[in-house]
């Protein structure tokens, strides 16, 4: 049997349909089927309005606008996807600033809302069928055309060779010549159209790559990331071989804008990116992950080996004397904190990413300028 919507349930809807969870919520449905248990069903529902409820009471609480950006923003920080957000967000509420739509639009240009990988992995990959469909339709016309074209000229010429050709003959050379014209301009206009379909799938691959580029440190930004972990995660376990995960955040981040400005901090962030990627080969990637924060992935190396290999560059940093080149005002020291995780410590990528941002919190509560190691669950 069927079950219809009220009209009460119709806005709950309508905003789960717009945060991307009412997907989710279909699977769902379909995974329990008709025969399912109703407390499956009531746990459920049960979670999607608690969801729906804090993104709600946090709008409104704060009295901020219902924009997509804004529920966007707040999806992403209780539906658990981005619990670093959610830190955020609550030690924000705890102090004197608060929440405000000024923060979150600086929030927003510092750490974009990406849209669903899968899906945009999935448009990108309908657009490429399409573009690859039409160039080979535009190809095999403009052949035919040629065709065509090659033998009507070739019976044009016949034509006019006819000495006693009378007027029909003729006024038929003549249609034929004008078809000839015809077919030469299509075959011209296919061959242009084949060179924009060409031209469209270049540019379709620089805006794939710079989707997974950051702009700022060129590194892979935190979308790129994600596929490198889920590819190194079935390797990793098929080969049963160690793999770690490490968030990385610079310590005081703000003083340094607030003292020197953003463009002094956008130079740090690239300091920082640059040691990092020192440290990186074939089995150590470097992302990064949004704001001053960066993630790292090490293939083969056990927590202990990657947290004493973060650590060194921690410390070669901290050693540094660092002078805004700029103003001549020295920056002081310049250090970052991180939390190191193994991969298969945990349920999945995603709890374990989890556990590094939580022993990077608590690296950040110990006094910074130190990498943790997370413990792992049982």
């Amino acid at each position: 049997m069927t079950t219809h919507a009220t009209s009460s349930n119709e806005p709950v809807g309508r905003l789960l349909g717009w945060l991307g969870l009412r997907g989710a919520q279909d699977s769902a449905r379909e995974e329990i089927g008709t025969g399912g248990s109703g407390a499956t069903r009531d746990l459920l529902r049960e979670g999607r309005q608690q969801v729906v409820s804090a993104i709600g009471a946090f709008l409104l609480d704060h009295d901020l606008d219902i924009t997509a950006t804004n529920l966007l923003i707040a999806h992403s920080a209780f539906s658990g996807i981005n619990p670093r957000l959610a830190r955020q967000i609550a030690t924000r509420s705890q102090t004197g600033e608060g929440i405000t739509q000024e923060w979150l639009d600086e929030l927003a240009q510092q750490e974009p809302i990406q849209p669903d990988r899968a899906d945009l992995d999935r448009m990108v990959a309908r657009l490429e069928s399409n573009l690859e469909t039409f160039q080979t339709n535009t190809k095999a016309a403009r052949n035919a055309t040629s065709e065509y074209g090659t033998k009507l000229e070739a019976h044009v010429s016949d034509l006019q060779d006819v000495q006693k050709a009378g007027e029909l003959v003729s006024h038929l050379a003549d249609i034929a010549k004008v078809m000839l014209e015809r077919t030469r301009h299509a075959e011209e206009e296919m061959r242009k159209s084949e060179d924009e379909a060409r031209g469209l799938r270049r540019s379709l691959a620089r805006a794939k790559r710079d989707a997974e580029i950051d702009f700022l440190t060129g590194l892979p930004n935190r979308r790129a990331f994600e596929v490198l972990l889920e590819r190194h995660y079935e390797e990793a376990r098929a080969a049963i071989e160690p793999l770690s995960v490490a968030f990385c955040d610079i310590d005081e981040f703000k003083k340094v804008n607030d003292t020197h400005g953003h463009e002094a901090g956008d130079r740090v962030i690239k300091l920082i990116a640059d040691t990092l990627a020192r440290i990186s080969d074939d089995h150590c990637h470097v992302a990064r992950h949004g704001g001053e924060e960066f993630v790292m992935l090490f293939r083969g190396l056990p927590p202990s080996e990657a947290a004493k290999r973060l650590d060194e560059a921690r410390e070669s940093l901290s050693e540094r004397r660092l002078i805004n080149r700029k103003t001549d005002q020295p920056f002081g020291q310049i250090t970052f904190s991180g939390g190191v995780a193994d991969v298969f410590g945990f349920g999945d990528s995603r709890a374990a990413l989890k556990a590094a941002d939580e022993a990077l919190y608590r690296a950040k509560e110990s006094g910074r300028n130190r990498i943790e190691l997370a413990e792992p669950k049982p």
